[in-house]
This record gives structure tokens, C-alpha cells and sequence, in this order.
């Protein structure tokens, strides 16, 4: 959407464009991910925007707001999946597969949010905000892991922590070669999750 502004002395009215906080936040995720967080200014999100950095204001009160806006997107997605039915119900292999899955559908909706989560390092407020529900969504698959573990359903001697690292480390890395529109795009979700509990070699005979 564009919004137009007569030119002085023109007579004419010239289309600049018109940016709300969803799309503002859209851009600066994309700076953020572009540039890094720190080495981005104020300046450059209003450049990228094409707006003045006092319209940027009126939607944001600066680049740790939009920061957040962006983690809390993310985020909040992530633990909506845990009380979704398919994770609250099952065994807890079904459950962990069902998560699994889920996890890289929100990457799939949000890839450039779901980047900027995890190149997070903690150098700010938010960024030490966002690592502590990261490691408490990821105590909350530990605990899962376990669960399983005791029934039977993951083999005895798996070390809860490490495998719900090595889960999310799978699901994480989807992020480096996804790409939007390539083959195999919708199925994407279940592949990921059958490879993760079915395996990829052929079961022996």
C-alpha cells in the first residue's frame, strides 16, 4: 500500500510508500539477519523502509523493541506447538514427533523470524531473554525425551539432555538450506519427522 503527498510547486502527487508495524518489523528482521543486530542502525531501517527515522519511531521505540517483537513472534509459536493435542496426547514418542514436525512447520511460516532466533548471542536484554525460552522449551523436550525413555520407546541409556539437543540441532539446521517453493516443500514437516524417529537406512533383515 502507498500513500501520496502532493510535490511542492509540481502540481503532481508523488507514491511513497506506506509501511505499517507488521511490515516495518518485516524489513528490520531482514536487516537484523543481512547486516547482524549490533552492526544495524536506526538510519539503515529507515533507508531499507524508505521512511524517515521519526516514522520508524511511531510504530517502534527503537531496535531492541523491534528485536523483541521479532523473538516474541518466534518464540511464542514454538510453545504454542507444546499445547497443541497432538502434543499433549500419546505416547510420548507421538508426542515428540508431533513437536518435531510442528517445529519445522513454524520454520517453513517464518524462516526469517525463526533465523534471527537463532542467531541470538545474548549481547543484549532481549537476547538473554529469548536464550532463556529457548533453554525453557528445550527443558520441556528433555523432559519429553525422558518420559520415553522410561517407556520403553527410546533405547535404554539415551541420555535425555543430549538427544533433545541433538532433536533440536536436526530441526535447527533445516534453516541453513531451506528455501520457500522447492520441490518437496509441503511434505517437509512429516519428512523431517520420519527421518528423525524411522531412520534413514533400511531396517535389517
Amino acid at each position: 500500500m502507498t500513500a501520496e503527498a502532493v510535490s511542492p510547486g509540481a502540481g503532481r502527487r508523488v507514491r511513497r510508500p506506506a509501511h505499517g508495524p507488521g511490515s516495518l518489523l518485516e524489513i528490520a528482521v531482514g536487516e537484523f539477519i543481512d547486516r547482524g543486530y549490533d552492526a544495524t542502525s536506526m538510519e539503515d531501517l529507515s533507508r531499507a523502509a524508505g521512511i524517515t527515522k521519526s516514522s520508524f519511531y511511531h510504530h517502534f521505540a527503537g531496535k531492541e523493541a523491534l528485536l523483541r517483537a521479532a523473538l516474541e513472534r518466534a518464540i511464542s509459536q514454538l510453545f504454542e506447538l507444546l499445547d497443541e493435542p497432538g502434543a499433549t496426547s500419546g505416547s510420548p514418542v507421538e508426542r515428540l514427533r508431533h513437536i518435531v514436525a510442528g517445529q519445522v512447520a513454524v520454520l517453513q511460516r517464518d524462516l526469517p523470524y525463526v533465523t534471527l532466533l537463532l542467531r541470538v548471542r545474548g549481547n543484549t536484554e532481549t537476547e538473554r531473554w529469548a536464550l532463556e525460552r529457548r533453554r525453557a522449551f528445550d527443558a520441556q523436550i528433555t523432559a519429553l525425551v525422558e518420559e520415553a525413555v522410561a517407556a520403553g520407546e527410546i533405547r535404554e541409556g539415551v541420555e535425555p539432555a543430549l538427544a533433545a539437543r541433538l532433536l533440536s540441532g536436526l530441526v535447527n539446521s533445516v534453516v541453513e538450506w531451506y528455501r520457500p517453493g522447492r520441490a518437496g516443500t509441503r511434505e517437509l514437516p512429516a519428512d523431517v519427522a520420519r527421518a528423525v524417529f524411522e531412520g534413514i537406512l533400511p531396517a535389517a533383515r
